[in-house]
Formats: structure tokens, C-alpha cells, sequence
């Protein structure tokens, strides 16, 4: 690393979107990793679909039992 930058010529916010919307990674452990890997491969999907689909359903679920 240099000891001084020059920052003169930057320009604030120039990467700002204020629109952007950031996914976050979620990391299963392996177990939950192999089961829903297994049932994505039967189903010739991706294993974002599988979670999410899972997550859909237990949200209704969650929300019929409040």
C-alpha cells in the first residue's frame, strides 16, 4: 500500500443505487445441504428453487398458526 492516496478527483456516490437490491448468502450445513441438493437433482431444478419453495410453505404455515 502507498503511504498517501490522492483522492482530489473522486466523486462521492458515484456507485450509489438507491434501487439496488443486495441477496445475501445463506449457507446450510451439510446435512440440510445434502437433503435439499438430493431432492433439486430429482426435481431437475436448482437448490435455490427447492429452498424457497420450502420457505414459501412454511410462511403460510407460520402464519395460519398465529
Amino acid at each position: 500500500m502507498e503511504k498517501e492516496y490522492d483522492f482530489s478527483g473522486g466523486q462521492r456516490g458515484k456507485f450509489y443505487r438507491p434501487d439496488a437490491k443486495l441477496n445475501f448468502p445463506v449457507f446450510l450445513n451439510e446435512e440440510n445441504y445434502s437433503f435439499f441438493m438430493a431432492l433439486a437433482k430429482r426435481k431437475n431444478i436448482d437448490i435455490s428453487l427447492v429452498v424457497n419453495k420450502i420457505l414459501e410453505e412454511d410462511k403460510k404455515l407460520a402464519e395460519f398458526i398465529r
